[in-house]
């Protein structure tokens, strides 16, 4: 419903407007206003969207009135005059501060309503303007948060950021990720993709218009659906709550409003946009770390990483042996280490912060481990994927099976390391895509198909092409899906189910990304 303002100082004319036609069959809500002061002072305080006015009345003519609009509070609210033959030159004027339109005395019926769709048209193409360039400006913003997160940005990324934030202030990566009991095996990919969608528009709701950085599906692993978001402390500031507090009243509303079990995870905050990369790899590491802790809703890396306690001892003997048996991939031999780890544990009182203390330890050394062989590969990640798909309802906060079932993964992966097996894999990888991009291929699917970890696999393809597995499936797809806009007369949802999207809008969106226009306007341009 448009909201539209009547103004004149005859109240017979205000009436009579009023009767003229069925204001509500045409889409308006109607108010009025005796002169262009009174209509001034209305529009300053409540949202109109078209301005019907006489054009000479005391106290603020109409002609004055569209201009008070137009240069004072900087407004393009649709504007059409009222007047009589003899006033025809103050029409003219108006014209020039972009009146919509101007109707001649008396107004009959039919001319008013031929207006009033006119403006409907317009407002129409205007919000499909509006949303599109929403769209661009999401999809963009999403693309140079990646960079940052990833610590690859470039001035034009700090230049653009700059304009929607204080870069200097104190931030932080947060990581909101669904439960491994939402995504449970009797769950389809659309199911859990709908989860996520749910998610992801809740979250927007609540961080409205810090909603821009917001970034859907950021995970590069096929296992893990999620978001993230850089929270920045004015956030919370204009709240009058810290940053606990605030992330505290987030994680209350997304379950409130969503009805899912969820995560989050905030990482080490950081000083400046530009340091975000060090926050978004704890946030990574908590991931990981996640299995050997008390099970929460939500955990802060500072918190999590803190060590209050006197007398902490690592059991360095038990874990460097643990550490040698994963090297070699000898599985009896980590099972022994394993037992022997947590008898000493026993021994010596296990505190948390004493396991606390152990387990980053030996996960510090693992990342160091793989490191040597590959500096180029994002170990953190390698290590939160294994652990992840490693654990099992029931099998968390310290458990032995676990800590073994990641340490056989992660011997695996190292041998993968030394062997290079990127040589032959990726070629049968990319040519499976190019035959099947429309099906759902998953980085998982392909490990099994090929015998290679799949963290290892990811990363191979972010060494190789520069991106990680989903976006280059979604390259592949975006390319396929400009064949069809440029070659058929598919609609879009057709396009989009054709290439392998279930979700038009999440096509939209990457098709943005990709080509920097929507599909809409890319086949109208062929």
């Amino acid at each position: 419903m448009l909201e539209v303002l009547l103004v004149d100082d005859e109240p017979f004319i205000l009436q009579g407007l009023q009767l003229l036609v069925d204001w509500e069959k045409e889409g308006y809500h109607i108010s009025t206003a005796s002169n262009g002061k009174e209509a001034y002072d209305f529009v300053s305080n409540n949202p109109v969207d078209l301005i019907i006015s006489d054009i000479k009345m005391p106290v603020m003519t109409g002609v004055e009135l569209l201009k008070a609009i137009r240069t004072e509070l900087n407004q393009d609210t649709y504007f059409v005059i009222l007047s009589g033959y003899a006033e025809f030159s103050y029409a003219q004027e108006a014209l020039r501060f972009d009146c919509t339109d101007y109707i001649l005395k008396p107004v009959e019926s039919e001319q008013l309503i031929t207006i009033l769709r006119k403006v409907s048209e317009l407002n129409q193409a205007k919000t499909s303007r509006n949303k599109d360039g929403m769209l661009k400006e999401k999809a963009y913003m999403e693309r140079t948060l990646m960079h940052l997160l990833s610590g690859k940005y470039d001035v034009t990324d700090l230049e653009y950021v700059t304009q929607k934030t204080n870069i200097d202030e104190e931030k932080c990566y947060v990581e909101i990720q669904l439960d491994e009991q939402n995504p449970a095996e009797d769950f389809s990919d659309d199911d859990k993709k709908a989860m996520l969608a749910k998610l992801y528009i809740a979250a927007c709701d609540y961080l409205k218009d810090d909603s821009i950085f917001c970034i859907r599906d950021i995970s590069d692993s096929e296992q893990v659906y999620d978001i993230g978001f850089v929270y920045s402390e004015s956030m919370g500031q204009r709240l009058q709550l810290t940053e606990k507090e605030y992330l505290i009243s987030f994680l209350e509303y997304l379950e409130a409003n969503t009805n899912l079990s969820i995560t989050v995870l905030v990482g080490k905050t950081v000083t400046g946009i530009r340091n975000i990369s060090k926050s978004y790899g704890t946030a990574n590491m908590l991931h990981s770390l996640q299995g050997f802790r008390e099970k929460k809703n939500i955990y802060f890396y500072d918190e999590e990483y803190k060590v209050c306690e006197s007398g902490l001892i690592i059991c360095k003997k038990q874990l460097d042996a643990l550490i040698t048996a994963i090297e070699r991939g000898e599985h009896v031999e980590i099972r022994k280490c394993v037992e022997d780890f947590y008898e000493e544990m026993q021994k010596t009182g296990v505190t948390g912060s004493t396991m606390n203390l152990n387990i980053n330890y030996l996960l510090f050394q693992l990342i160091h481990l793989a490191s040597e062989l590959d500096s180029e590969v994002n170990q953190e990640e390698i290590l939160r994927i294994i652990s992840e798909t490693t654990s099992e309802e029931g099998i968390r906060r310290g458990g032995r099976t676990h800590l073994c079932r990641m340490s056989y993964a992660y011997g695996e992966y190292l041998a993968q390391l030394r062997k290079n097996v990127s040589r032959g894999v990726l070629g049968d990888v990319e040519e499976e895509i190019k035959k099947n991009y429309a099906s759902n291929l998953t980085l998982k699917d392909l490990s099994e198909k090929y015998y290679v970890n799949s963290a290892y696999l990811g990363q191979l393809f972010r060494k190789k092409y520069g991106c990680s597995f989903k976006d280059y499936l979604n390259k592949k797809r975006i390319e396929e899906a400009a064949k069809l806009l440029r070659k058929t007369d598919m609609k879009i949802y057709e396009v989009a189910e054709s290439v392998g999207y279930k979700d038009a809008d999440y096509f939209v969106n990457k098709f943005i990304e990709a080509m920097g226009c929507t599909p809409t306007k890319y086949k109208k341009q062929f």
